[in-house]
């Protein structure tokens, strides 16, 4: 007798043991979509963060290709004639900044036939934004022009530029 007993109340010990595992199989559920969702948005999170951490690789890039086309801009004004500007400057420089130098810089430089201008410097002044600031310095055997360069990245080509005065003489070799 003592037996059953013992019997009978272990298996209601299981037996209650066993309904509260299946009353809490609803609360399980919903703690186990719970985790889903939130792994679901820490990858979300980690694509972010391993877009925002490979961002200044394509800033880099970016100041780098804007870099080259300054140089190639400053190189084609100041080796050409005024009167092929609007031509030879189209794409690399907006309407405002080649009538600029049609008007402006051109006459107040000597951009003769016999001299041939080389960029040695074409540092960046500010890098922020969607703007460009360089700071370009032109050297011939005569002179050494300098001007400071915005460039747009976004409409990729000089949007305003302006001539610096050069004192003394400019020689990257020292």
């Amino acid at each position: 007798m003592k037996n059953s007993r013992l019997i009978i109340f272990a298996s209601l010990v299981l037996a209650g043991i066993l309904l509260v595992q299946f009353n809490q199989i609803p609360n399980l559920h919903k703690q186990l979509e719970q985790a889903r969702a939130d792994l679901k948005q820490a990858k979300a999170n980690q694509v972010k963060s391993q877009t925002i951490v490979s961002s200044p690789k394509s800033r880099q890039e970016t100041v780098s290709n804007s870099t080259s086309r300054v140089n190639k801009f400053v190189q084609t004004f100041s080796n050409q004639p005024t009167s092929s500007y609007p031509d030879s400057l189209k794409g690399l420089a907006s309407q405002k900044v080649i009538n600029e130098l049609t008007q402006t810089f051109a006459p107040s430089v000597t951009f003769s036939d016999k001299a041939n201008y080389d960029v040695p410097l074409v540092g960046i002044k500010n890098d922020w934004g969607s703007d460009l600031e360089y700071l370009v310095i032109a050297k011939s055997d005569a002179q050494s022009v300098a001007y400071t360069i915005t460039y747009d990245t976004d409409e990729m080509q000089v949007t305003d530029m302006s001539r610096l005065t050069l004192k003394g003489a400019f020689d990257n070799e020292k």
